[in-house]
C-alpha cells in the first residue's frame, strides 16, 4: 500500500533537484527571519545564495538542543506568533524545556507524512487504532492521531496509563492496531496474562511503535505475546515529531520521508560523513516547516543507511532502527558499550523476560556493570545449576557482543520497575 506514489516513488534525480529547492528555500527564510541564523551566518561569511548544490550543506552551522533552550521559548520561530496554532514543549525534566511551533500548513504536512507511514505500516480506513501515547505537550500522540485520521481510520485517543483500562477497550472496542512504545507494549502483554485475557480475545492485527529503541528480539517478541506485526516509525519534535521516517510490511529499514527531510549520518566525533551503511549520528534539516524551521540538527540518534531498494516499491532510502544515542553511550573500562547490544542478546536467551536493566558502579577506581533480567518462574524455580548455567552462558554471550565481562543477577519477573513510557533501561551510578 502506498499512500503518495507521486512523491514516494519518486526518482532519484527528480527528488535531489526538489531537495536544493527545498533547502534553498529554508535557508533563505531562516537568514531572512530568525535572529539566531542571521547571526550565525554572518560570523560564518554564509550568503543563502552560496547554496548550489546539496553538498554545500555542510557549510552550514549545526543546531543542538542547547540552541533550543537559549533561545527559550520564541526566539527560533521563524513567522509571528499569530500564525502559529500549535505549540508543544518537551518536559524540561533535564535542563530549559524546548519549545516548537506549527503553522496551520506544518500540521497538515505532518498529517500527511504520518498518513504515509500509518499506511505503509499497513494501517487503511478499516481499522480501530489505539492511541496509548501521552498526549498533552508531547508530539507523538497527537502526530500519529492527525496521520490516522488522514486515511480515515477510527481513533481511539486514549492516552497512556491505566493498562487494565487499555485492555478492556482494546478488547472491547476491538482495536486493530496499537500505538504506543515497544516497551509498554510488553507491559500490556504482561497485564494480559495477569487478567486471564488470551490474545484472540483481541482485533489487534498491527502495531505502530516509536519512541525508544528497540531490537529484533523485542519485535519478535511482541508478535508472540500479542500476534500483531510490529512496525517501528522514527522521528523528534525539533524537526516535526514521528513522520521522520517509518517501516513498511516488509520489516527491513524506515523509509526516510526525504522530499520533507534532508539526512546526513555523521561521525559524531569529526562530524564528516561516514560511508553510506555505516552507523553515525543523524543530523536533519526539515524543509518544508514553517513555524521552526532549524538547520543541520544533531539527534544525537545513532543509525545507517541501508543499501539496495525496497521490494515495497517506495524510493525513499532507508535507515537502520535507532541503536541507541551518542550521549547515551556507556563506556564501561574504556569499551563503548550500548543497551541494544545487551537486549540483543538477552532476548535470545530462553527462560528469561524482555525486562533488564543495567547498573554501571565504580570500587576502587575500577567500572563494574551488572545486568538484572528478570527471569521466569519456572527457570527461578529450577535447580541452582540450571540458574548458575542460564547465567554462565549469558555473561558469556554478553562478553562476546560487547569485549568486556559484566556480572549478571537474575531476579524475578516484575521486580524491575516498569514505565508506562520510555523504558529506563541504565542506571550510572559513578561518580568522576
Amino acid at each position: 500500500m502506498i499512500w503518495d506514489p507521486d512523491k514516494e516513488c519518486i526518482q532519484r534525480d527528480r527528488l535531489q533537484e526538489l531537495q536544493l529547492e527545498r533547502l534553498q528555500e529554508t535557508v533563505a527564510r531562516v537568514a531572512g527571519k530568525v535572529p539566531f541564523y542571521r547571526r550565525q551566518f554572518a560570523e560564518m561569511h554564509i550568503d543563502p545564495k552560496d547554496i548550489k548544490s546539496l553538498d554545500d550543506i555542510r557549510r552550514l552551522p549545526f543546531t543542538v538542543k542547547q540552541d533550543l533552550r537559549d533561545n527559550y521559548p520564541y526566539g527560533l520561530f521563524a513567522v509571528p506568533l499569530k500564525e502559529v496554532v500549535r505549540i508543544h514543549s518537551s518536559s524540561g525534566t533535564t535542563g530549559q524545556a524546548t519549545v516548537v511551533g506549527y503553522t496551520r500548513k506544518d500540521l497538515g504536512t505532518w498529517a500527511n507524512l504520518l498518513a504515509r507511514i500509518i499506511t505503509a505500516a499497513g494501517v487503511s480506513a478499516n481499522d480501530v487504532v489505539q492511541i496509548a501515547f501521552g498526549y498533552g505537550l508531547f508530539t507523538g500522540g497527537f502526530g500519529l492521531h492527525y496521520g490516522c485520521e488522514a486515511v480515515g481510520a477510527s481513533v481511539i485517543p486514549i492516552s497512556s496509563g491505566n493498562t487494565r483500562r487499555q485492555l478492556q477497550i482494546m478488547r472491547d472496542f476491538k482495536s486493530t492496531a496499537l500505538v504506543c512504545t515497544p516497551s509498554y507494549s510488553l507491559i500490556l502483554a504482561d497485564a494480559m496474562r495477569d487478567m486471564g485475557m488470551d490474545k484472540s480475545e483481541l482485533s489487534l492485527r498491527y502495531g505502530l511503535f516509536g519512541g525508544e529503541p528497540w531490537s529484533e528480539g523485542m519485535r519478535r517478541e511482541i508478535h508472540e505475546k500479542l500476534g500483531i506485526v510490529a512496525t517501528d516509525n522514527y522521528g523528534l519534535s525539533e524537526v516535526m515529531g514521528p513522520g521522520l521516517s517509518g517501516e513498511c510490511l516488509e520489516c527491513n529499514g524506515l523509509h526516510i520521508n526525504e522530499d520533507h527531510f534532508l539526512v546526513e549520518v555523521l561521525d559524531p566525533v569529526t562530524l564528516d560523513p561516514v560511508p553510506e551503511g555505516e552507523v553515525g549520528e543523524l543530523v536533519v534539516t526539515p524543509l518544508t516547516r514553517e513555524a521552526f524551521p532549524v538547520i543541520r540538527y544533531r539527534t544525537r540518534d545513532l543509525s545507517r543507511i541501508l543499501p539496495g531498494e525496497c521490494p515495497c516499491g517506495r524510493t525513499f532510502r532507508r535507515m537502520e532502527r535507532v541503536l541507541g544515542r551518542s550521549d547515551d553511550m556507556l563506556i564501561i573500562k574504556g569499551v563503548n558499550v550500548f543497551p541494544m547490544q545487551i537486549e540483543k542478546v538477552l532476548f535470545e536467551v530462553e527462560g528469561t523476560e524482555p525486562h533488564y536493566q543495567i547498573i554501571v558502579e565504580r570500587e576502587h577506581h575500577s567500572d563494574r556493570a551488572t545486568v538484572l533480567v528478570e527471569a521466569t518462574d519456572a527457570l527461578l524455580s529450577d535447580q541452582m545449576r540450571q540458574q548458575k548455567a542460564t547465567v554462565d552462558h549469558i555473561k558469556r554471550r554478553l562478553n562476546s557482543e560487547l569485549g568486556i565481562n559484566v556480572e549478571v543477577r537474575l531476579v524475578e519477573e516484575r521486580s524491575l520497575e516498569r514505565s508506562e513510557g520510555k523504558a529506563r533501561r541504565v542506571i550510572d551510578r559513578r561518580t568522576y
